[in-house]
């Protein structure tokens, strides 16, 4: 019986460990961190220093470049990749789109496939690349608390790549923390940025101080 039980117990943990996801190498201060969303990245309806990718840089000391476009899709950030990447060169890109896709209805599968094609181009320059979740749109969300569209998640997993899963949601499921029902205030983006940083700081991109 105790050799069955260490048998067991050692089965266990060979595949905790293996469904385990890989921890990430932690990015160091001074990379280029480039930053690829919508009006939420452009820091609309506040000023440049508080918008929540200047307040990441300010925790992470990343050199962070917020390449945000108000009321830009998937698509438009998808054809907007290549040349960042060549201008910018970076050795993270972060996606932050997909909430204007939704909003506006289109399809899962098309959204994730832009999404997806952003992965690779950023990749086959070198660079990494982490995903923030958008929320899903819900009527019931609005009143009780917006969940991220679960296309996020499962995109992340099949490309091994950190999510920021978390953060958007929550920060626009509080009226204390928005401008509007879809843009965060000034509030809104320091605990964007700061439940960003959390986020990334478990993946591993972000290292303990």
């Amino acid at each position: 019986m105790n050799r069955i039980a260490r048998f067991l117990g050692v089965t266990a943990a060979v595949l905790v460990a293996a469904c385990s996801s890989p921890r990430e190498v932690a990015l160091p201060a001074g990379s280029v961190v480039l930053i690829v969303g919508d009006s939420i990245s452009a820091g609309y309806g506040v000023a440049p220093d508080q918008a929540w990718p200047a307040r990441l840089a300010q925790r992470t000391g990343w050199r962070i470049v917020a390449a945000g476009v108000s009321g830009d899709r998937t698509a438009g950030g998808r054809e907007r990749l290549p040349g960042l990447i060549d201008e910018h060169r970076p050795a993270l890109v972060l996606i932050e789109l997909g909430g204007n896709d939704l909003l506006r209805g289109i399809p899962a599968a098309e959204i994730t496939g832009n999404l997806d094609a952003m992965i690779v181009t950023a990749r086959a320059s070198g660079a990494r690349v982490a995903l923030m979740a958008a929320p899903q749109p819900s009527a019931l969300g609005a009143l009780t608390g917006l969940a991220p569209a679960g296309l996020y998640a499962d995109l992340a997993e099949r490309r091994k790549v950190p999510l920021i899963g978390k953060a958007l949601a929550s920060v626009l499921s509080d009226p204390a923390l928005r401008s509007d029902a879809i843009h965060p205030n000034a509030s809104g983006h320091g605990a964007l940025a700061d439940r960003a940083f959390e986020e990334l700081l478990r993946s591993g991109v972000v290292a303990p101080r």
